[in-house]
């Protein structure tokens, strides 16, 4: 059979995305993620993304119990910020967050800013492509399968040791996107998180 041919990024992403500059602080991030429904802002250093800020980094700052409103965004963003073409494929984006364990990309044509993808984009375009048969899934995309949670994950053949079927998807411990999800004392979980 012939495989479809991949959808771009481009297809799946927000082109719409907040963004903030470095000397901001921290409470009016979380402020306008709040106002904007936004799980990530791109940081600016006058128009060059320099990094973002998420939920995650949110968290972490209250967490320390840190003040938001003393905290700058340039001392509490992710950087470097990482980029894909918005030609990349949704499977080779889904590569890239997996490798280097993020959940979002910023999607760039040349030096201008196009949007930004999430984990959750390339989940959903899994499944609205309702793509069921490996052999006529796009490359890094398979047999989409809803976990217990609703996530969507890919159903590989269970090796011998046990735990039922290996998956890709979010992991419900930690919420990372990872290539190894498999059954563990009755959650869906990543390596790491087998591991603990």
């Amino acid at each position: 059979m012939e495989r479809e041919p991949d959808v771009s990024i481009r297809e799946v992403m927000s082109t719409e995305y907040v963004a903030v500059n470095e000397g901001d602080t921290m409470l009016e991030a979380a402020q306008l993620m709040h106002e904007e429904g936004a799980s990530v802002v791109v940081v600016l250093r006058g128009s060059e993304p320099v990094g973002v800020v998420t939920e995650s980094d949110v968290l972490a700052l209250v967490a320390r119990e840190d003040d938001p409103a003393d905290v700058t965004v340039g001392g509490a963003m992710s950087s470097p910020v990482l980029s894909v073409p918005s030609s990349t494929t949704v499977a080779s984006a889904t590569r890239t967050m997996a490798d280097e364990d993020i959940r979002k990309l910023l999607v760039r044509d040349g030096d201008d800013v196009r949007g930004v993808v999430t984990e959750r984009d390339v989940i959903a375009a899994a499944g609205a492509r309702g793509v069921r048969n490996p052999a006529t899934a796009p490359e890094g995309i398979g047999d989409p399968v809803a976990g217990g949670d609703g996530a969507m994950a890919e159903r590989a053949p269970s090796d011998d040791r046990g735990g039922g079927y290996t998956r890709q998807g979010i992991c419900k411990a930690c919420g990372s996107l990872s290539e190894s999800l498999a059954d563990h004392d009755g959650q869906v979980l990543c390596a790491d998180c087998r591991e603990m």
